[in-house]
């Protein structure tokens, strides 16, 4: 070991000491921020919530439930935080990260009860991370579980100043007789399928090179077959089906959801078919919407990539019995939900045992 003599270290007592924020981390700048979104996270609370924000851990009644599990779920939002920190416009990927984490825990039925957030983030802007707060606690809201707290991290010399990343942690409950998932799929049960907003959450990377950067169109061009700029439709927030699931759960017999996320819509209705079943989904139920034929076109990208990547305008897909499948879908239509019927389970032929398959050609109006 090399031994250091201090006499031989400089001496640098006639300069200004370092400091956290010459190293890059404004402590000062992130005060700042939990002043101004704290007045929105507030609003996203539930009545079993003990103390407030600002104490190192959030603490949280369970209730009333008899035989209750807990049911928790983690994720991110991707590369779209890429368009979002292009465009300088932070309020709407918040409720991606909430939707993605919230609607995988319906997916079993439970009540998402409440989310922690967590920023890392190259230079804490106070008014950018208050905007990319005030979306996390707007879908919470709609999700009906409440922001219980979080963590904003500075990371100069790790991340660019105007860079960040966003994940969540949520935790629901459910009964234990009230477990949805592929053990109560039967024969003959209908699928439902509720309509995307848009690409949701899933696919950037891919949107991204299609349209940024072998078409290089610009994020602020208007774009007449979506009605708007292509970055007001890259940045459309995903859907919010927590309430809708739940719902819809309490009044008819819904045996499992799937929420349509990396992967597609077939791959993931798959891990909620049993072996011995099929899910077979008609193409000629739905359009997709022109975001995903643009890509489709532009990239010459292949149907089955396409469908592997994207939702194809398939948000979540609820599995019902087919005694109640009529009083679902009038309940999901009253609560402004755009649903149709996408498909059936069936007995599996060998090949296609525990899978879901789409069949014909996309062609809703």
């Amino acid at each position: 070991m090399t031994e250091t003599d201090a006499s031989s270290l400089p001496d640098n007592s006639g300069q200004t000491g370092a400091s956290y924020a010459e190293a890059g981390v404004d402590i000062e700048a992130g005060d700042r921020a939990v002043e101004l979104f704290a007045p929105l996270a507030k609003k996203a609370t539930r009545p079993e919530v003990r103390g407030g924000l600002g104490g190192f851990a959030g603490l949280f009644a369970l209730g009333e439930y008899e035989k209750p599990l807990l049911a928790a779920g983690s994720d991110g939002v991707g590369t779209k935080l890429a368009v979002a920190q292009a465009m300088n416009r932070h309020d709407t990927i918040g409720r991606d990260l909430v939707a993605m984490v919230v609607d995988d825990l319906v997916v079993c039925g439970a009540e998402p009860l409440f989310l922690q957030d967590y920023i890392a983030i190259g230079k804490v802007v106070p008014e950018h991370v208050a905007e990319i707060v005030s979306g996390i606690a707007a879908g919470c809201i709609d999700a009906g579980c409440a922001l219980l707290g979080g963590e904003t991290a500075e990371h100069p010399g790790l991340m660019e100043p105007g860079e960040y990343d966003v994940s969540a942690t949520a935790v629901g409950v459910v009964e234990e007789d009230d477990v949805l998932g592929p053990d109560r799929v039967r024969n003959g049960d209908v699928v439902i399928a509720m309509a995307s907003s848009g690409l949701h959450s899933n696919g950037y990377s891919l949107a991204r090179h299609v349209l940024l950067e072998k078409a290089g169109l610009p994020l602020d061009g208007h774009i007449p077959d979506f009605g708007r700029t292509l970055g007001e439709e890259l940045l459309e927030p995903t859907r919010i089906y927590t309430k809708d699931c739940l719902a819809l759960a309490a009044e008819c017999e819904v045996h499992t959801y799937s929420h349509v996320t990396g992967g597609g819509l077939a791959a993931n209705l798959a891990r909620v078919i049993p072996e011995g079943l099929t899910a077979e989904l008609d193409r000629g139920t739905w359009t997709p919407a022109p975001v995903f034929r643009t890509i489709a076109s532009l990239g010459k990208v292949a149907q089955e990539e396409m469908e592997k990547t994207f939702n194809m305008g398939v948000g979540m897909v609820a599995v019902v019995a087919e005694d109640d499948a009529e009083r679902a879908l009038a309940m999901l239509t009253a609560r402004h939900v755009d649903c149709w019927t996408i498909g059936r389970v069936r007995l599996a032929e060998d090949s296609d045992s525990g899978r879901a398959v789409l069949v014909g050609e996309n062609g809703r109006g």
